[in-house]
């Protein structure tokens, strides 16, 4: 394991401070181009140096015929090229003196012997050069805290706390928007391609001392290098969690992982035990990964696995108490305190079992100030799962029923959503237990985005919220194992 991120061989590819440009050119139609002009897009502040042989100006920069002729080595070379030339242009680049490379041509040994063979002469070239190679076959990094971007779409939202290396480009380039949507983002993410030179053992390694990311994620379709995965795996996780996606398992998922980046998968059975003798939380989709990383870095490892619930309606809440007894979590039984203390707040068409189903209630901000804290305090539970459900509708009838006019209505409710979720995620901060929220409002509804930006993750349905506590737990187990 490195001992500083400086140390490690992807440092100046994600860190990069120039960058020299093969196979963008003016010609709209070119992905060469695309790529390029993601990096002017993301707002990359090194210089930027295209090399083509017959433009004088690529997208207003200027352009330069050989590499060679560049007026410094940059850290870095992009390059977009037919596959018969990429191994005469990383010469090239190995003589000007540039020591790191993101080959995002494809051709190589995912299609077969011939471009295997030509895989191998980038081996050679690397080893000659000592140049750190990401791909081929790949989209290579975006670190949006740096404004590198070097895939095929723009970033969206901030930058993050989610590290991820990913032997699927899309599964980089196709989640920004996908991250955003939830107030998330990556730290950094390498797409790793066919892993020639370097591989997802050394993105974990970077990830791992990276001080933007606090999970990392892995999808991953073979892994080569075991032994030295399981090591990384270990040294990372105890400070830092890690959610691996792995889809090589079926016969299916096999023969697409061979196809896609020539991926050698091994049995479901065999990575299974690779991640529970190591401490990593395996995921069972894209979207589950994500959802997992996200309880991970956004909230504290609970002491157990006992939930309460608060509702204020019966169907959700008993659906919550059902997907946590599926995903393997307890429901907590209430102190005859916490019962007393509940008393003044629930009406008597409410339940104060658990879940805590408080039906209709007169003093709608309890709900996101006393009541949860008084469940936070609760010493028999460990974890709060909040049904989140206050239709903007609704709210601006009750304000034009109080009197408010129609001018500031759509204010006051702003105002509204943002103190209630302002009151509910102080708790995560004074009680330091993990909150999680459920809601069937659409993606994007403002209870929804208020208390999202305040760092308490919501979830769209009870099952992804019992499944991605689930992972939290799991992790506070491992923890519990390593001391």
């Amino acid at each position: 394991m490195i001992k500083s991120i400086k140390e490690s061989p992807l440092y100046r590819i994600a860190n990069a401070r120039s960058m020299a440009f093969f196979g963008a050119s003016n010609n709209i139609a070119s992905m060469g181009t695309h790529l390029l002009m993601t990096v002017l897009a993301g707002g990359f502040k090194g210089k930027i140096y295209p090399v083509h042989r017959k433009e004088n100006r690529v997208q207003n920069l200027k352009a330069y015929v050989h590499v060679a002729d560049l007026p410094e080595a940059p850290d870095l070379a992009v390059i977009v090229l037919p596959t018969s030339v990429v191994n005469q242009a990383l010469e090239d680049c190995g003589r000007k003196g540039i020591k790191q490379a993101v080959v995002v041509s494809g051709g190589f040994k995912e299609v077969g012997d011939q471009g295997a063979e030509l895989e191998g002469a980038l081996k050679e070239i690397a080893a000659l050069y000592d140049m750190k190679i990401l791909g081929p076959n790949c989209l290579g990094v975006a670190n949006p805290h740096r404004n590198i971007n070097t895939t095929f779409v723009p970033n969206e939202g901030t930058p993050g706390f989610v590290g991820l290396s990913s032997q699927s480009g899309s599964f980089v380039t196709q989640m920004f928007e996908y991250l955003s949507g939830f107030g998330l983002g990556f730290s950094t993410a390498f797409s790793v391609g066919n892993e020639a030179v370097l591989d997802i053992v050394d993105c974990m390694e970077y990830l791992g001392k990276c001080p933007h990311t606090k999970v990392i994620a892995l999808y991953i379709e073979g892994i080569r290098r075991g032994r030295a995965f399981m090591e990384a795996a270990r040294a990372i996780v105890p400070h830092k969690p890690i959610v691996a996606y792995y889809v090589g398992g079926s016969k299916a998922g096999k023969a697409a992982g061979l196809s896609h980046t020539g991926a050698m998968a091994g049995p479901d059975e065999l990575y299974d035990g690779m991640f529970r003798q190591t401490g990593i939380i395996r995921a069972g989709s894209v979207e589950e990964m994500f959802d997992f990383c996200w309880v991970l870095g956004a909230l504290p490892t609970p002491e157990g696995n006992r939930v309460v619930i608060q509702t204020h309606s019966g169907g959700p809440g008993a659906a919550a108490a059902d997907a946590c007894g599926r995903a393997g979590l307890a429901l907590s039984t209430l102190s005859q305190e916490t019962l007393e203390k509940l008393g003044p707040f629930v009406p008597s068409t409410g339940s104060v079992g658990n879940p805590v189903d408080l039906t209709f209630t007169k003093d709608y901000h309890s709900f996101f100030s006393n009541i949860p804290q008084i469940l936070l305090a609760e010493e028999n539970a460990d974890i709060l799962m909040v049904y989140l459900m206050s239709p903007q509708s609704v709210v601006e009838r009750v304000l034009k029923g109080m009197g408010v006019s129609d001018e500031v209505v759509l204010e006051q409710g702003r105002i509204i959503y943002e103190s209630n979720a302002e009151q509910f995620s102080q708790h995560l901060k004074r009680q330091q237990k993990p909150i999680v929220g459920y809601t069937f409002h659409r993606p994007g509804a403002q209870i929804m985005n208020e208390v999202i930006k305040r760092g308490v993750p919501v979830f769209q349905g009870a099952e992804r919220a019992a499944r991605a506590t689930a992972a939290l737990v799991a992790y506070a187990k491992v923890l519990n194992r390593e001391t």
